[in-house]
């Protein structure tokens, strides 16, 4: 969610905390700001709103500013207090020696605040974060160690958090630690940064550490020193990063979010390289090791994720049972976690996210791991925090996804179930070999079909400006496309703010159809297979209440032109495999719907791209 970026070096602080902003704004935030030691004082930039109102302001003082070579900046996706300056981070003790930016929430902060009011401290924020920054210069002033203040302050603080801290005193330094919150360390000559993620470094540095959680950094132009919560040395752990800037460029098209839908071709090549070579030999999936006797006493299934990921899980659900014979049950992470966790050691519990920091997501794991349970982790993040739990790990490798909305994340954990399952499959012996070879087959032509829904977009285009200004929308399928349904109305409702929503087709009847007439769309995915009819039969109902009907479809049947109002075809596929083209045209129609109507596509309002916090 809220996004840090610190530096300290011999460059122009805020360029670096700006450039590096810019770069997180796909997390979220509704306001932005600064903290900056100018000559020897820390002072504070900060804006609601958009990073261009920091902007404006930094420039408006850029003459004293550009002076700074240290600075932490921060961006703010709001939990604590409503969205404002006041609120914006960073924030400061009494004094205004001490500034801090923080990720995360503070489980305990009220009884902080109590205990520091009572000590004379006076607040000027709503924020949970506050409460950090009086604590660690209390500390500071029994100490006159800021590396220490910060331990013994975290010491005393509940809850998830990843802070970066200066002190007017303490020259050229910034001390960061982190708990269930992800936070990096960059190295470079003569100049180091510290961040929540990799696109803040990655043009200045390829060079990188991920702080394990309570570790504790001190760095300074020319130095990293790493201690643990009891004041213990730790080993510099650096790693090589593979990404480059310009994964992070728009490469001519107008939106991030548009850009990576067309990734998509190339993402399911990516996923399936090296894991699916011929049709006849087994899926590899290097980092998985569920064996067939691992299998055999598997009892069920449980995947947890959340969003996006979720109505991945819904399809891998599908799949696995499908597949291999065993139960699988789907839940929201943010449920899961605050119910009685009912695993064991015949239990395979798996982790879906994009980030790999999702935090209900990785309390959920956390909670199945104690009870004995086999974690298997996807995610686009394979040094992510919940990787890092997992006793399997299949990384996706979509990359940076850059726009708020997943898509090509999506598709990615979508062909990664697929080989799941078939992977489970062949282990456990429960599919026919020429299925299997079929299927892999299959898998293979996807890119191509995938590319040629994108380049006759079309049809997709009219539709969407035909219904943009539509305040609700209705999308229906049955059976494994269920998923896509519910992924195409969230697609649409993240980005146009129209009121979307899926059902199972089935349901419809059941009071959603009450909703229906002349002013709802609804749109059928329609795939060929042994459900087709019964959806058909279910728009026919639709129809009959006067509804406007647009198909999702890989069918040629004449017929369906005298009852859809729009049509958009896809070309044929099995369709265990549809949904994995059947989303692309639902994604782009949400897309051409949002830029009709003028709206932020990357950066949709309220949103975050990696929520961090329960």
């Amino acid at each position: 969610m809220c996004g840090i970026v610190g530096y300290v070096g011999s460059k122009t602080a805020v360029d670096i905390l700006i450039e590096g902003l810019t770069s997180l704004e796909y997390r979220g935030y509704d306001s932005s700001g600064v903290a900056l030691n100018i000559e020897g004082k820390v002072q504070l930039f900060k804006a609601q709103g958009k990073l261009q109102n920091l902007r404006n302001i930094v420039q408006n003082n850029y003459d004293e500013i550009s002076k700074s070579t240290i600075g932490i900046g921060h961006i703010r996706w709001a939990t604590h207090g409503v969205p404002s300056v006041e609120n914006a981070h960073p924030h400061t003790c009494n004094c205004g020696k001490v500034a801090i930016v923080h990720n995360g929430i503070i489980e305990n902060f009220k009884e902080l605040k109590a205990k520091l009011e009572a000590n004379g401290c006076t607040f000027r924020s709503q924020t949970d974060t506050e409460t950090i920054a009086h604590l660690v210069a209390t500390k500071y002033g029994e100490t006159k160690d800021l590396t220490e203040a910060v331990r013994l302050a975290t010491q005393e603080i509940e809850g998830a958090y990843a802070i970066a801290v200066i002190h007017q005193d303490v020259k050229n330094t910034i001390v960061a630690t982190r708990r269930n919150a992800p936070l990096v360390v960059g190295f470079g000559e003569d100049e180091n940064f510290v961040a929540s993620d990799i696109p803040a470094l990655i043009k200045y540095t390829k060079k990188a550490m991920y702080l394990d959680d309570n570790q504790i950094v001190t760095i300074t132009p020319n130095s990293v020193k790493l201690i643990d919560i009891d004041n213990n040395p730790k080993e510099l752990k650096i790693e090589t990063l593979p990404w480059e800037p310009v994964a992070l460029s728009k490469m001519g098209y107008k939106h991030f979010m548009l850009k990576e839908i067309h990734e998509q071709p190339d993402i399911v090549r990516n996923v399936l390289a090296g894991k699916l070579r011929t049709m006849d030999a087994p899926i590899e999936l290097n980092e998985v090791t569920l064996n067939k006797e691992k299998l055999k006493n598997l009892s069920r299934i449980q995947i947890v994720a959340c969003g996006t990921s979720l109505h991945a899980a819904m399809v891998g659900k599908y799949l696995i049972e499908d597949f291999c014979g065993i139960p699988v049950d789907v839940e929201p992470s943010s449920e899961y976690i605050y119910r009685k966790t009912i695993t064991n050691e015949n239990t395979l519990v798996i982790g879906v996210s994009q980030s790999g920091e999702t935090a209900d997501t990785i309390t959920a794991v956390r909670q199945a791991k104690k009870k004995g349970s086999h974690i298997l982790i996807v995610t686009n993040r394979p040094d992510s925090t919940m990787a890092r739990e997992a006793d399997s790990l299949i990384p996706v490798n979509a990359g940076i996804e850059v726009s708020v909305a997943a898509t090509k994340s999506y598709m990615a954990q979508l062909i990664s179930f697929y080989l799941l399952a078939i992977y489970m499959a062949e282990v456990k012996g429960s599919m026919p070999k020429d299925e299997v070879s079929k299927l892999k087959h299959e898998l293979i032509l996807l890119p191509q079909k995938i590319d040629n829904i994108l380049t006759a977009k079309g049809d997709i285009q009219k539709c969407a400006r035909k219904f943009a200004n539509s305040k609700d929308f209705i999308f229906i399928a049955r059976g494994v496309n269920y998923a896509t349904a519910l992924e195409g109305a969230l697609k649409l409702k993240e980005i146009s703010y129209i009121n979307a929503t899926g059902y199972t087709a089935g349901e419809l009847k059941h009071g959603p159809i009450a909703m229906l007439d002349e002013s709802m769309p609804v749109l059928s995915v329609l795939m060929k297979g042994k459900v087709y009819d019964k959806i058909l039969s279910n728009a026919e109902e639709a129809k009959a209440r006067n509804a406007r009907m647009i198909a999702l479809t890989n069918s040629e049947d004449f017929k369906l032109d005298e009852l859809f109002e729009n049509i958009i075809r896809v070309p044929d596929v099995m369709e265990i495999l549809s949904p994995a083209l059947a989303i692309v045209p639902l994604q782009l129609l949400a897309y051409y719907i949002a830029e009709f109507l003028g709206k932020d596509v990357d950066q949709p309002r309220n949103l975050a791209k990696s929520v961090t916090v329960e």
